[in-house]
């Protein structure tokens, strides 16, 4: 229990540290990519995504939102059957994502992601006035946990990036491990502790 006091305690810091830094960036940010990685909560069948957004400057990370989505593919009877209706909370997830994070974006950003049919809709709703741009999603590559793509040219690099480093770096998202997430509220924490570090000491190493 202690550790995890701790570390419930060092992702509320972290939280702390991040708002303050989104203030600074008040109104800042000229060009955003955002996106979703797939994680699991235990089993493949109880799917999870993270709403991640990025700075395509310098990979300064802005967030990222936590939410289930219902099992897809080969999985989703299999996955109905044994664990019933999923409902989905992507929406959610882009919601108060975007809530975050719209007040350090300038009204002219150049926006990036790639062609989800949900993403339109909130980017009209939260940043009207940008430049919205969506991009065909391409086949992932053996490095950087599949996130980097095989292409010469990938205009969403820095978001890529930022999802391989979020795979290697957090063992639960690595796509074959052990550490799965039970709780989708610790897999939140663990996300906040991340961004935390990785805006104060990658970046700027």
């Amino acid at each position: 229990m202690t550790v995890k006091r701790k570390f419930i305690y060092l992702a509320k810091k972290a939280r702390q540290f991040h708002q303050k830094r989104l203030n600074d960036l008040a109104n800042q940010i000229e060009h955003l990519q955002f996106d979703d990685l797939i994680t699991i909560e235990h089993t493949k069948m109880k799917p999870l995504t993270v709403t991640l957004a990025v700075d395509a400057k310098n990979r300064t990370l802005l967030g990222a939102e936590v939410g289930q989505i219902p099992a897809f593919g080969h999985l989703a009877e299999k996955s109905r059957r044994k664990y019933g209706y999923r409902e989905s909370q992507h929406k959610d997830t882009i919601q108060r994502l975007f809530e975050s994070i719209k007040h350090v974006i300038k009204k002219d950003a150049l926006i990036e992601s790639d062609e989800h049919h949900l993403y339109p809709q909130f980017v009209s709703s939260f940043f009207p006035t940008s430049d919205y741009r969506q991009y065909k999603g391409e086949r992932g590559c053996v490095v950087g946990q599949g996130e980097l793509k095989k292409v010469h040219f990938d205009p969403l690099f820095m978001l890529n990036h930022s999802c391989a480093m979020l795979r290697a770096n957090i063992n639960r998202l690595i796509r074959k491990t052990w550490c799965t997430t039970k709780d989708p509220k610790s897999l939140k924490d663990h996300l906040d502790i991340y961004i935390e570090f990785h805006n104060r000491y990658l970046i700027p190493a």
